[in-house]
């Protein structure tokens, strides 16, 4: 079984910057897509990054894009999401998500869910 785990997520003030790290285990770490979502207070989770086995795809939510940055080092089983410029309406739970196939920006595609960290950005 992969289980997902996501960290580095806290209080920062807009203009910011964070890391999120997403850390899987299990016997191995496979799956040809990773992805991150994030689902803000009182709306419906969304879509923010997608990045392939080897990286060399990426894919970015408009809101995002510009500002954050998706990587993958497979040696260490850990995907991570540089987020800067952060703004308020940034706010959210951040969830890492992962699967087998082809690229989906949809939740519903998705094997492998983390629990989530918060993310507050501060005005």
């Amino acid at each position: 079984q992969v289980q997902l785990v996501e960290s580095g997520g806290g209080l920062v003030q807009a203009g910011g910057s964070l890391r999120l790290s997403c850390a899987a285990s299990g016997r191995t770490f496979s799956p040809t897509f990773m992805s991150w979502f994030r689902r803000a207070p009182g709306k419906e989770r969304e879509f923010a990054a997608i990045i392939s086995w080897d990286g060399g795809k990426t894919d970015y939510a408009d809101s995002v894009k510009g500002r954050f940055a998706i990587s993958r080092d497979n040696a260490k089983n850990t995907v991570y999401l540089q987020m800067n410029s952060l703004k308020p309406e940034d706010t959210a739970i951040y969830y890492c998500a992962g699967r087998y196939g082809t690229h989906s920006l949809y939740e519903r595609d998705y094997t492998w869910w983390g629990q989530g960290t918060q993310v507050t950005v501060s005005s």
